[in-house]
């Protein structure tokens, strides 16, 4: 197998082997590491490029001419108004009138019928269902279009993600299943040269970092504010060299971006598909409607007033939309004319030569013209349409399925580290078939810009629910079979997936049953575990059989409120678990006592003084049961800290400004001044060995409690907001406002998709002058994981379970928005408001969540915050088994040799194929971040495994679809006079460790 393995590589490599162990049969395995992006294998042996697809394939342009590219292209939403399944089949037309299937077919039937044609197709999710309903003889013709770079497929992930409220590793996973697929069936001829976002709402800075490092040449995008693109129409900055990240050596994430002139519609007039009222080309010089001359005037007169705001005598036309071209004869007859009747204007002196194209084909014009281009460095965020029209909404739209997804992530990761750690047996064991791929694919679905945003309609939000709980059910199959090996018990596992409302049916009714607490991360955790009982008195051992502290503690009001009769525990359990990194931990519980409750278990009904543990302190005022000052016991910092709930009233439209209201994309509050709930909070205290919570009752639809656990250097905030009343017939955008003696002067700070953190100012924007139309609204940005404020002495960070928008609108606050519940449609296509309610909430949906509050000197904020946001995005699974284990339970279990270093986070352990796994690491802390972990950290992978041993290492690109020795992007020059570089890994590989520097990512493959 080595022999046969060296055989098929291209490169030299290390080898490693999986070590036998009586679970597993031995067999071979090749690590392979890839950097900055990524260090792997690549998914399939690419053959040599087609010498007609890519660049080689676009058609030749005119030299000292206006070249107009015709780009044909369909925008196929993965799920909005109908669900994906409807989409693709053209289910439900009464809702929308659109068929995925069709346009496939469609287009290929109009493509082969003119060699000259060309189309883009970027939704892979839409076309892997298309090609396996295919037969043999048209998976060779598509094979071929694609060879010939008439099909092309730019962006190639499995949906075109959203970039405000979805999390990096999420979007890595998602863009990496797509362009697996690609390159698996069309070889180095299916992968994109360009991304494309031509729909999201703004745009995130990591995002074109990532695309930089996944090796596109180029990315372009449809929407930005307003009046940031009239500027650059003036200024003709519409296309940029975008610089996405302030650690990696320019040009690593350095990504040409451009703006598209019409969104990703055609120009007006010029609409061909059957969902078009525009007037086909009437080109018979007998028939009185004869309208050529017309259409050539109107055409040239649009190319010209284009070629006025762009820089080169290249300009691009998306032509095109949504779900268009399910009648592709529509679209190219006419184009087909258009093209010839325009490019006939030659013979009498026009200057304009149009053509058909795609968008690498445009960008290597673009390329050609070695022009300089101007730098941007910040992000495209918020976006705004209009002067009261901010999209600022959404990033808090549906924050129960924001949180279903954020946990779905963390069960994935688990999911897909113990289909590795547990072999072939974990994908079929004692406990039947299981597989990561379902949850896998509903995970990429919920990316979509119109998923995790919120965007979507209500039965469609249900839907991609409905996907992410089967893929969990999937994975359960497949979790249980691996923990059943690993630990040779063959105990059923019981999933509890309801423990955030204290739910659980083996807890609250079993005398006797053990707890597996699986840490997904590459170093130990201590975590807080709180388990629906009915006893009063619990024994709790660990894996070697030493006591737990633990303590029993009533139920509270509120969770029982929200329970709605899905559970009946009295008490919680608590106790603090460590789990070893990448692996398990298991502790027995053991009922020693029925009956009341103690007394000394019961809250008290008043504010404390203060709170504290030996990092924390904290105050409340004895007035008003609230917050009033925060101290770290460590560096003797204090600050003054209030937190309260507020809502803003939603506007309508009946406004003499606008008549915008707020809807799922866009928030626009009434006045500028939010409503509080309430002034004081009714109080309930309780505190002992294992924590101290202060239990807060603001109305009957907000409570709130303050807790701080024995060993955290953070507190809890966990927040219950709803039913949210509308009995005034007005909606509601409620907040959580904390604010502090920070002298933060306008400035705060979010990260980017759970990465690199950026700097916001308010009513401040780094690369236009902003004119400020809506001072709440617009100063909101998203909050994917963490945001802070900060002064010379002191940083108080905010860790989020989930994304949501937030804004810091006075010096010293921090709001964060939690629910929305809003009465009327913001009309932007989703045609219904955004009010959430369900079987159990009919009145209107609950929400609980968490914040997490840490407060540091801002030059060690990053040591804090960073471990503790990756806690709530990576969170253990906890998996539970009834009775009492056999003497011969494997208790404890690392899949590492060594804890990883601070700086290093595992991002993907995953089975790629039947002989290979992808792993990912990442140096985690940005440049200047950490004193002590902004370093280059060295990792020897000979001794990271505790069950593989290295053999070998070839690096790779951020997706895995490159070689990365073999990824060479187009070179840009910056307008500072910077000339770009080849890319080069910053990294330094030396026998079998790697010495990995700033911000990257680096990814290994095992065979």
């Amino acid at each position: 197998m080595i022999g046969k393995i060296h055989k098929q590589m291209s490169h030299d490599s290390w080898l490693f082997s999986k070590m036998a162990t009586p679970e597993y049969t031995p067999f071979v395995f090749l690590l392979l590491l890839f950097q900055s992006s990524v260090w792997g294998f690549p998914v399939c042996q690419t053959p040599q490029e087609s010498p007609t697809c890519g660049y080689k394939s676009c058609h030749a342009t005119k030299p000292g001419m206006l070249n107009v590219h015709l780009v044909p292209h369909t925008h196929d939403d993965v799920g909005w108004l109908k669900t994906v399944d409807q989409y693709f089949y053209g289910d439900r037309n009464d809702i929308q009138h659109a068929g995925v299937q069709y346009i496939l077919d469609s287009v290929v039937d109009q493509l082969l019928k003119n060699p000259d044609r060309r189309f883009i197709y970027v939704e892979t999710a839409f076309f892997y269902r298309w090609w396996k309903q295919q037969t043999d003889d048209m998976q060779n013709t598509v094979k071929q279009l694609v060879n010939e770079g008439r099909l092309e497929f730019v962006n190639g992930g499995w949906c075109m993600s959203d970039e405000a409220t979805t999390h990096y590793s999420a979007v890595i996973d998602q863009m990496t299943m797509g362009l697996r697929f690609l390159n698996d069936t069309f070889g180095h001829c299916g992968r994109p040269r360009v991304a494309w976002h031509i729909d999201p709402f703004g745009h995130a800075r990591e995002h074109a970092s990532m695309f930089a490092q996944m090796g596109y040449d180029g990315f372009f995008f449809g929407r930005l504010d307003y009046q940031d693109r009239n500027r650059r129409m003036v200024a003709r900055e519409q296309e940029m060299l975008w610089r996405a990240s302030e650690s990696l050596t320019p040009p690593m994430a350095d990504l040409f971006t451009g703006i598209l002139p019409n969104g990703y519609n055609p120009p007006e007039g010029f609409c061909w598909d059957q969902s078009c009222d525009d007037p086909p080309i009437r080109d018979d010089p007998d028939l009185e409607d004869y309208n050529v001359d017309d259409v050539v005037t109107r055409f040239l007169h649009i190319a010209h007033g284009q070629a006025l705001v762009y820089k080169t005598n290249h300009i691009i036309m998306t032509m095109g939309s949504d779900f268009q071209y399910e009648n592709a004869n529509l679209w190219y007859k006419n184009l087909d004319k258009l093209i010839r009747y325009v490019n006939q204007m030659q013979s009498n002196g026009s200057e304009v030569n149009v053509l058909y194209s795609t968008p690498s084909c445009y960008l290597q014009e673009l390329h050609r013209a070695n022009l300089t281009w101007p730098l941007k460095g910040d992000d495209f965020f918020p976006y705004a349409d209009s002067a009261h029209d901010f999209w600022t909404g959404y990033f808090t739209s549906r924050p129960a399925l924001k949180r279903y997804e954020r946990i779905s992530n963390s069960y994935l990761q688990t999911c897909k580290q113990l289909e590795v750690l547990g072999g072939p047996i974990s994908r079929k064991g004692p406990f039947g078939a299981g597989d990561s791929e379902t949850l896998k694919k509903a995970m990429a679905v919920a990316q979509h810009h119109d998923a995790v945003s919120g965007t979507e309609k209500q039965h469609v939000a249900n839907d991609y629910a409905r996907k992410l709980a089967n893929g969990w059910a999937h994975c359960q199959v497949l979790v249980s079979n691996t923990l059943s090996s690993l630990s040779g018990s063959s105990a059923p596992r019981v999933y509890c997936e309801h423990l955030n409302i204290s739910v659980c049916p083996l807890t609250e009714t079993s005398k006797k049953f053990s707890v597996n607490v699986y840490n997904p991360l590459a170093r130990p955790v201590s975590w807080p575990v709180r388990l629906p009982v009915n006893g009063t008195a619990y024994r709790i051992s660990d894996a070697k059989g030493k006591a737990v502290d633990s303590q029993v503690v009533p139920v509270s009001q509120a969770t029982a409120a929200v329970r709605r009769g899905r559970g009946y525990a009295v008490n919680e359990l608590l106790f603090q678990v460590q789990a070893p990194p990448l692996g398990y931990s298991t502790y027995s519980v053991s009922l020693l006592q029925n009956g009341p409750p103690s007394p000394q278990s019961s809250p008290l009904p008043r504010a404390p003084k203060a709170v504290q543990n030996k990092f924390l302190r904290v105050t409340f005022d004895p007035e008003t049961g609230l917050l009033s000052s925060l101290s770290n016991l460590e560096t003797q910092q204090t600050v003054k800290l209030s937190q309260n709930f507020y809502w803003y009233n939603a506007s309508d439209g009946n406004n003499s400004e606008s008549i915008q209201m707020s809807g799922a994309y866009i928030f626009r509050p009434n006045t500028s001044t939010p409503f509080i709930i309430s002034k004081t909070a009714k109080i309930e205290t309780l505190q002992n060995s294992v924590v101290q919570e202060v239990r807060q009752w603001f109305s009957p639809w907000v409570s709130q409690v303050v807790r701080l656990y024995t060993d955290s250097r953070a507190l809890e905030l966990e927040w219950t907001v709803g039913p949210v009343p509308i009995g005034d017939d007005l909606g509601k955008e409620v907040i959580s406002r904390l604010d502090s003696s920070i002298n933060s002067s306008g400035v705060f700070y979010t990260d980017s998709n759970g990465r690199e953190v950026l700097q916001r100012r308010k009513d401040y924007r780094p690369t236009w002058n902003l004119r400020q139309s809506e001072p709440i609204a617009g100063n909101y940005y998203p909050i994917n994981s963490r945001a802070y404020i900060k002064d010379d002495k002191d940083q108080l960070t905010v860790v989020t379970d989930r994304s949501q928008g937030g804004g810091s609108i006075q010096d010293g606050s921090l709001e964060i928005m939690l629910h929305r519940r809003l009465l009327y449609d913001d009309v932007r296509g989703v045609g219904e408001p955004l009010n959430e309610t369900s079987d159990i909430y009919p009145e209107g949906l609950v929400v609980r969540g968490r914040h997490l509050l840490s407060l540091s000197p801002p030059a060690t904020a990053a040591d804090t915050h960073r471990p503790l946001a990756q806690e709530v995005v990576l969170q253990p699974l906890i998996t539970f088994t009834d009775g009492e284990l056999h003497p011969s339970t494997r208790l404890e279990f690392s899949g590492l040799q060594a804890v990883l270093p601070p700086a290093v986070h595992l991002l993907t352990v995953s089975q790629w194929d039947q002989d290979t796994v992808l792993l990912r690491l990442e140096h985690q802390y940005q440049a200047s971040e950490s004193k002590e972990h902004s370093q280059p950290v060295t990792v020897n992978l000979q001794k990271l495994f505790s069950t593989l041993d290295v053999l070998g290492v070839s690096e790779m690109n951020l997706s895995a679809n490159q070689w990365k020795d073999e990824m060479t992007r187009l070179d840009w020059k910056a307008e500072s006079g910077e000339k770009g570089r080849h890319y080069k890994c910053p990294c330094q590989i030396t026998n079998h460790t790697v010495t990995q520097t700033l911000g990257l990512y680096f990814f290994h493959m095992i065979l």
